[in-house]
């Protein structure tokens, strides 16, 4: 398509690469600037255009324009129709590489994956940043509006930059109008708004405030969110929302609440006392009085003084820990996470230790990294995908395997001095690609007296396609207040928040499905997968395990064709036999499952894919572990030839090719090129499918095998860009 450029002078601009689409714009590159991308909406408004002039005439300060960085992807430019119209259609903005999600970094498991030296100096900097990044846009009149976790993006260094900016509140100073930000989360919504229909209410400083602190609370709490913990009533624990809106702060020192910390999270003591004494103007002073909460610059201030009094552990250089300690914190952590350190040293990461398995002394399980399948449609299932909440659970595997890590944050941690001058506008992350996810869900404003159950359905139905689950929950949600008895909106539902990680939420639906329809199958394979998620945070996982088997059973006395309760029965039983007394056994019960569900559908790529990993597990117990080998191989190629854009698979067959050569003692053998060609081929569409472990995990393979091009690729790995849509 073609558009025009208005600045610094007119051009008509050829726009034919698209980086992604949403549901209201869609993102393109722009061919004359590789720094600037352009965004056009499928159905622009007037709102749009005099919005985005309001942005242009008054832009927010960049304090770190200095330092070569951009601080908030901000519009720069107006696009117009090239038609006798010439009206608004969109903006350029800037460009942003080489920075993931802020989850990447408070998430222990990611920051251990992706980038293993970020330690707590860097994540109280990160903190320190995001507060500027809000103190200079309260400061210009702005409002975050939908603060989140989803379009903030964080560097190695700690810099952060905010995108989706053209969705925050605007108010034009010459018109006085507002322009409202009519859509929130509500984990990071304050106790007012709960509850409240956003597009009706404008957004003031202190409910950004209310946003900013949730974030800086998981930034050194490693992920713990500030109204989570241990339920200590009766009914089912009540979902975030309803803790705010009470000011059930969990670490609360006025009140008492019915919570407890979760064992899991750092101890309160951790934060430095000015950082306790904000958290509580915030969310206990502040519950009642919004402008109790501290701004932006107060957090600013004290952050700043928590990093300035850090000291460091005489054990481990990377433990830095505030000076109203008297020992390491972090050191006592990882005794208590069975050696899994928040913040491995150099010499750990270099020796890949941070990734190695933890040691227990019985047997436990832990949930294996899960990589995402892709959408199922709607009523079939929900599908599995890495769990994105922080993971501590003692359930972590035991037997040694072989570890391909993803050492790719190695290079570039120069001296933080460098971050000094305080970076400015940040804003969160809530899918895998903070540009290419960018949520501006300007929903359509409907008569919902008009719409039946069928209409809600078909709302969820299309929301859950291009995986906005929120949307498709609330959808579902309506659908059900028409028609409570429907087992299948209930099972649609559940299916949407299993994809937002409420596994709790996706269980409780299905039970609902069940108790309206018994032979609901659907809902017993998919309480099986909630069941078998949530035995990572479960003090006994063998009975979570045992009761997702029970679920695939039941769906199988139902229907004995239910092609996808096999392959999970055999995902359940090949996690179990890893701790296994009959290791063996159990792999070969998962296997017959495989194989049964090929036998039933010969083109599932999955099944043949679970039965290759399954059969390399089993090549440790092999006399003949060669063969072993080469059967998987063959399912690989199997799962390849089904869908040969399986990243997934030619990531595993690259690294049993790469064992076998091992092996062979010989990088001359024909396996050692077969592997590298695997290797690159999955970390090409992982890139292209915006699947960063599988596209770091490729890399750092690459690496192993090939030293030489290590430092081309860790370099070439900035290529993983976050460009936006909607």
């Amino acid at each position: 398509m073609q558009v025009l450029r208005c600045l610094p002078k007119q051009e008509i601009i050829n726009l034919s690469v698209s980086l992604g689409r949403g549901g209201e714009a869609c993102i393109y590159a722009v061919p004359s600037c590789g720094d600037l991308v352009a965004k056009v909406y499928h159905q622009p408004t007037v709102a749009h255009a005099h919005k985005l002039r309001a942005m242009l005439a008054n832009p927010p300060e960049n304090p770190t324009a200095s330092l070569g960085h951009i601080s908030i992807a901000w519009p720069q430019d107006l696009l117009r129709a090239v038609d006798a119209n010439n009206g608004i259609i969109g903006f350029l903005m800037p460009r942003i590489r080489g920075m993931r999600p802020i989850i990447d970094f408070y998430n222990p498991r990611t920051r251990r994956q992706h980038c293993p030296l970020f330690n707590y100096q860097y994540l109280l900097r990160t903190a320190r940043n995001l507060a500027a990044a809000f103190a200079a846009l309260h400061n210009s009149g702005y409002c975050v509006g939908d603060v989140n976790e989803s379009n903030i993006l964080v560097s190695d260094t700690a810099l952060v930059t905010l995108v989706d900016t053209d969705s925050f509140q605007v108010r034009d100073p010459d018109s006085n109008v507002v322009y409202r930000c009519p859509v929130g989360k509500p984990e990071f919504t304050p106790p007012e708004l709960q509850n409240k229909i956003f597009a009706q209410h404008d957004r003031d400083i202190p409910h950004d405030l209310f946003g900013l602190a949730v974030l800086i609370f998981q930034l050194l709490m490693e992920g713990t969110h500030p109204f989570s913990g241990i339920f200590q009533g009766i009914p089912e624990p009540p979902p975030y929302e309803a803790r705010i809106a009470a000011g059930h702060f969990t670490y609360s020192q006025k009140r008492q609440v019915p919570y407890l910390p979760t064992p899991i999270a750092p101890a309160w003591e951790v934060l430095h006392p000015k950082l306790q004494e904000l958290f509580l103007r915030c969310f206990e002073d502040g519950h009642n009085d919004p402008q109790l909460r501290p701004s932006a610059q107060a957090w600013l201030s004290a952050v700043a003084e928590a990093e300035d009094s850090l000291i460091t552990c005489t054990v481990n250089p990377q433990h830095r820990y505030n000076n109203h300690l008297d020992s390491c914190p972090w050191c006592e952590r990882a005794l208590r996470l069975g050696g899994r350190d928040p913040f491995p040293s150099s010499r750990a990461v270099e020796n890949r230790e941070h990734l190695r398995p933890r040691v227990v002394p019985q047997r436990r399980y832990a949930q294996r990294p899960r990589s995402p399948q892709p959408v199922m449609p709607l009523y079939q299932a929900n599908y599995w995908q890495p769990v994105a909440t922080p993971s501590y659970s003692s359930y972590q595997r035991q037997k040694k395997t072989k570890v391909y890590p993803a050492v790719l944050c190695l290079l570039g941690f120069g001296v933080l001095g460098y971050l000094d001058v305080m970076v400015k506008f940040t804003r969160p992350y809530v899918s895998q690609n903070a540009y290419t996810q960018q949520t501006l869900m300007a929903r359509p404003q409907t008569n919902d007296q008009t719409l039946t159950f069928a209409d809600y359905y078909q709302q969820g139905h299309a929301a859950y396609q291009i995986r906005d689950y929120e949307q498709a929950v609330e959808n579902f949600s309506q659908a059900i207040q028409q028609e409570p008895t429907n087992a299948r909106a209930y099972v649609n539902r559940g299916n949407a928040r299993y994809n937002l990680k409420d596994y709790e939420g996706a269980l409780k639906d299905y039970n609902q499905a069940l108790q309206i329809n018994p032979d609901e199958i659907k809902a017993f394979v998919n309480r099986g997968n909630a069941r078998y998620m949530l035995a990572e945070y479960s003090n006994d996982p063998d009975r979570e395990y045992n009761q997702a088997i029970a679920d695939f059973n039941q769906a199988l006395r139902i229907n004995n064709q239910e092609t996808e309760a096999y392959i999970r029965r055999g995902i359940v039983r090949s996690q179990m036999a890893r701790y296994s007394s009959e290791s063996v056994q159990d792999y070969k019960q998962a296997i017959v499952d495989f194989t049964q569900a090929i036998r039933l559908n010969v083109s599932n790529a999955e099944a043949y894919f679970q039965r290759g990993e399954v059969r390399h597990k089993m090549a440790q117990f092999s006399s003949d572990f060669i063969q072993e080998y080469q059967q998987a191989i063959a399912d690989f190629n199997q799962a390849l030839k089904i869908n040969d854009k399986l990243a997934k698979v030619y990531l595993k067959r690259g690294m049993i090719r790469y064992e076998l050569t091992q092996y062979a003692g010989s990088e001359s053998d024909p396996n050692n090129l077969k592997a590298i060609e695997d290797l690159q081929t999955a970390a090409k569409l992982s890139l292209e499918q915006e699947d960063t472990e599988n596209y770091q995990q490729a890399l750092s393979s690459i690496c192993v095998i090939v030293e030489s091009q290590c430092t081309a690729l860790l370099q070439s790995s900035a290529m993983w860009e976050y460009t936006g849509t909607n």
